[in-house]
């Protein structure tokens, strides 16, 4: 099946922008994971099942919190995670 797939930003565009999935490394051996909690309840139990799965592979894991899920993660914090990791698993919950 090669059904098209739509992603929706939910920021406030006026128009979508079209932007190219990045593709998936082969493997995680050798790179940095980054954790980020957006805040809301319950994300950080996620997040720590994940943690502690990745890092029994022996991957490096740092962890991250928005100050608050109702806005997009600050620029210094979104540059922070950027400049110390290869890739980022993002936690929601409720």
């Amino acid at each position: 099946m090669t059904a098209a797939t739509h992603l929706l930003d939910p920021t406030a565009e006026r128009s979508a922008a079209a932007r190219a999935r990045v593709p998936r490394p082969d493997s995680l051996d050798g790179l940095t994971v980054g954790l980020l909690d957006i805040s809301k309840a319950r994300g950080d139990v996620f997040l720590d099942h994940i943690d502690t799965r990745l890092q029994a592979q022996g991957i490096q894991v740092r962890r991250y919190r928005k100050p608050t899920f109702t806005r997009v993660a600050p620029t210094d914090l979104r540059q922070q995670i950027a400049a110390e990791c290869d890739l980022v698993v993002e936690g929601l919950a409720d």
